[in-house]
């Protein structure tokens, strides 16, 4: 078993950043996880090659900083008090040859463009958040997959091995760790120099709006165009600074799955001493791996970034407030954030039992939906896939839950790519399973494509004008 080396970097906080709030749960302890269960961890079969690679990536320059993740758990504060809403959004599982300016461009332009929808239909800003720069691991329902009487170990994600099924690319290979974080760190500095140098810039995102609703198959968007053209318009009469709107934040999240790849990422920050993961801003912790007793738990539970947890429909309420309890113990604004992914059909009964105990518990987490992971299902042909239909009637579900309870919707969490592929039946395109094949490019789960992504910004942006 690999161990941290004992010196570690700090990290910069920058000039001018928040001041952070109390100290994680026990912070010394960054290595108590080591003697915990550990779940969907790759069967690394060179222990000192693994060694090797944590070494090296514990010795390498932070990917954020902590003075960005301050920033970010303000705005997460304000998201889950209603003053913001935040867009959450990018591939199921990066790969290394994606990882292209072209392909990152595509997807900063969705989010972008899904962000401007929302922010008019809201009236709130909108955080924008990728699943980029970091998203390269994925978990599995089984550690093998046989294919003609052959059993490899299962693809988990270009940070672990390849997807080609022989034994090569199947078995892991710690190098991909550096990988990954080498990839993630060009993808940042895409990312940043498209949202600071007028890629971003008001005006266009919305000319690629209109764009969209100028197709006659999705003409029924026109209104809600228009009264964002008519706005920005009112704006340009009254002498808004555009200038000012040429840039925008955004910020990087995956989900924090290879406990060896976090931990060599996690630093002491020379403002104040606190740890950090400076892999990414935001981390999440999955369906599979939550357990309160667990070592994805544990090692979040004594970093200063903000955390997400995914909850399916078989979460109590006695889980979210354990979870809560271990996560956020000084009820901090920002740094709790519970994910729910319930499936279309069970949202409306299993989510409100849930919101009103956390509420109860005088609880104020950002809730947002994920209305991908519910609703996969595969084909008689054998393809993953999802409804689009389903997709926006789980966030139905969730806006009219929390309308019930009270409380307050605070985001979307969307598995998305800026191509035209056809992976999710449904949308304005109307694919339908035959032609699912046409552009069927995941290598893990289906995610909405340019249009349907636009589509569902449209729709959510009614939804979120009655909250």
């Amino acid at each position: 078993m690999s161990t941290a080396p004992a010196t570690r970097l700090e990290v910069p906080g920058g000039a001018g950043d928040d001041v952070p709030g109390p100290a994680p749960r026990s912070a010394g302890g960054l290595d108590a996880h080591r003697d915990l269960p550990r779940v969907q961890q790759p069967a690394w079969p060179d222990a000192g090659a693994l060694e090797s690679a944590v070494a090296e990536l514990s010795a390498l320059p932070p990917l954020v900083f902590a003075g960005e993740v301050d920033r970010l758990r303000g705005r997460l504060a304000e998201a889950a008090q209603g003053r913001a809403f935040l867009l959450q959004g990018g591939d199921c599982a990066e790969t290394f040859a994606d990882a292209t300016a072209d392909a990152i461009r595509r997807r900063v332009k969705t989010v972008l463009q899904m962000a401007v929808v929302l922010t008019y239909g809201a009236s709130l800003p909108v955080v924008k958040m990728g699943r980029m720069a970091g998203q390269f691991a994925k978990p599995r329902s089984s550690d093998s997959e046989t294919r003609d009487g052959v059993t490899l170990p299962a693809y988990r994600g270009d940070a672990v091995n390849g997807f080609a099924f022989t034994e090569e690319a199947r078995t892991p290979d710690p190098q991909r760790l550096v990988k990954a974080y080498h990839t993630a760190a060009s993808t940042l500095n895409l990312i940043r120099a498209f949202t600071s140098g007028g890629f971003a810039d008001l005006r266009q995102v919305h000319e690629w709006n209109r764009g969209f609703v100028g197709n006659s198959a999705t003409s029924a968007y026109a209104d809600l165009a228009g009264e964002i053209d008519r706005a920005m318009a009112f704006m340009a009469a009254c002498g808004a600074d555009f200038d000012a709107l040429r840039s925008t934040e955004m910020f990087s999240s995956h989900e924090a799955l290879l406990l060896d790849y976090e931990r060599a990422l996690t630093r002491i920050d020379s403002r104040t001493q606190l740890p950090y993961d400076v892999s990414a801003h935001f981390l999440w912790i999955g369906e599979r791996t939550r357990q309160v007793d667990g070592a994805h738990v544990d090692l979040l539970s004594r970093v200063r970034n903000p955390i997400g947890v995914k909850l399916g429909p078989t979460t109590t309420p006695e889980d979210a407030l354990a979870l809560a309890d271990t996560l956020d113990p000084e009820h901090e604004p920002g740094r709790l954030t519970f994910v729910t992914r319930m499936g279309a059909g069970r949202i409306r009964e299993a989510l409100p039992p849930l919101l009103r105990a956390v509420a109860d518990a005088g609880r104020t987490p950002l809730w947002i939906c994920d209305p991908m992971h519910g609703n996969t299902f595969t084909t008689a042909s054998g393809v993953k896939t999802r409804r689009f239909d389903e997709v926006v009637d789980e966030v139905r579900g969730f806006f009219e839950a929390h309308r019930e309870a009270g409380t307050v919707p605070g985001g979307l969490h969307i598995e998305l790519t800026g191509d035209d592929v056809t992976e999710v039946l449904g949308g304005v395109e109307d694919i339908d399973d035959a032609a699912l094949a046409t552009r069927y490019e995941t290598l893990c789960d289906p995610r909405l494509n340019h249009q349907q992504s636009l589509e569902l910004a449209f729709l959510a942006a009614d939804m979120l004008r009655g909250r």
